[in-house]
């Protein structure tokens, strides 16, 4: 990325400020990166752990496999689930407030005992399956957040931090040489006035 620049004292002070701002925003920007990285980490393990959770929970109702059986398809679904914002290290991302049942109407005199039982271990399974999907987008979330915050700390860095500084170089040479030309011409002008002045006296 060229930056650009005109060779005066304006563009000069601008540059400078532009620099002071990358400079002053560069820690917490790594900050920034360092915490999200973490945070990023934090959610695929507690989506992992959530999911090894369901997949014990599942084979622990493995003695349970013939009476499922007799279990009646379609008892339980799910009509809501209901998300609020959190925000993680800055960054807005879903949280589970609440899972809305639908339960069919059974009536639990005709049916096996261990219906009512059977329902919410379903809710616990379903529970555990949508929060283990919550914190996979979360993790996605904070890594998108994560690798644009690293983007950034890349460009000022690498690009704009040393673009800054070579141009306010570049700037200053040019100054200090124009300078230089000025306070010779004025020597020059000066030593060609005296000899002129000697030589009219000279000449009387």
């Amino acid at each position: 990325m060229a930056i650009k620049f005109q060779y005066n004292k304006t563009s000069l002070n601008e540059l400078n400020k532009q620099l002071k701002v990358r400079i002053r925003a560069l820690p917490t920007l790594k900050n920034k990166e360092s915490a999200l990285r973490m945070e990023v980490k934090k959610a695929k393990q507690r989506s992992d752990s959530i999911t090894q959770q369901l997949l014990e929970k599942m084979e622990s109702y493995d003695y349970m496999a013939t009476l499922w059986n007799e279990f009646e398809p379609g008892l339980l679904s799910v009509s809501d689930v209901k998300l609020k914002t959190a925000k993680i290290a800055g960054v807005q991302v879903p949280a589970l407030e609440e899972v809305i049942y639908d339960v069919k109407e059974i009536n639990l005199f005709t049916k096996p005992m261990w219906y009512a039982d059977g329902l919410q271990i379903l809710k616990d399974l379903v529970q555990l399956g949508i929060e283990s999907e919550i914190y996979t987008e979360i993790s996605r979330i904070l890594d998108f957040q994560r690798k644009k915050t690293t983007q950034k700390v890349n460009l000022y860095e690498k690009v704009q931090i040393p673009g800054y500084n070579e141009a306010i170089r570049k700037i200053k040479r040019y100054m200090e040489d124009e300078e230089n030309l000025s306070k010779a011409s004025q020597k020059i002008v000066k030593n060609r006035h005296e000899q002129e002045e000697e030589e009219a006296e000279h000449g009387n």
